[in-house]
């Protein structure tokens, strides 16, 4: 829901947000201010991909998972198709690392500003390497987390890609 923002300062949106207020921050600095009137905030339901789909009036493989793993250590975002499964050997071999595993709270929060569940596409803390399935791109428009768990934004692929700085691959298990 969006509202007037009284505190607003000059130079500022009027428009107060759903979103993180750090992800808001992000969003722009990128010249992506019209996204945050667009940002949606779920039930507390919604919890599953499926729930999330419903809430919004879309199909569950236009929700883009965000997948966040420690590949030899180093973190790693993995962008895909809600309606997906991870091929974790398929990112392993896409990164040339010889470990990959699910990173831990920790490792998220400190890499990224966000707990886990709450990873948006863009605006970490730190840079971090960010792996985009194709399966994103048979969708006009797909809805990723804006910075907590309950909150989302649409964009089409091609823009969410590149201002991820992803690097497009196929890691969805066949």
């Amino acid at each position: 829901m969006n509202v007037p923002d009284e505190n607003a300062g000059e130079g500022q949106p009027s428009v107060a947000s759903d979103a993180d207020p750090r992800f808001a921050d992000a969003l722009r600095e990128l010249g992506l201010d019209e996204v945050i009137g667009r940002v949606r905030r779920f039930p507390d339901t919604a919890r599953t991909t499926a729930e999330a789909a419903a809430a919004i009036g879309c199909e569950p493989g236009q929700i883009c998972k965000s997948l966040f793993f420690a590949a030899d250590g180093a973190p790693v975002l993995v962008l895909l198709d809600g309606s997906a499964h991870v091929g974790m050997e398929l990112v392993r071999r896409e990164l040339g690392a010889a470990k990959l595993t699910r990173a831990g709270a920790l490792l998220v929060r400190e890499s990224t500003g966000y707990g886990p569940g709450a990873v948006p596409p863009f605006g970490h803390r730190t840079k971090i390497r960010v792996l985009v399935d194709r399966s994103l791109f048979g969708h006009d428009t797909v809805w990723t987390s804006a910075g907590t768990p309950l909150t989302v934004f649409p964009m089409d692929p091609e823009s969410l890609t590149a201002h991820a700085g992803g690097t497009l691959v196929d890691v969805r298990e066949p």
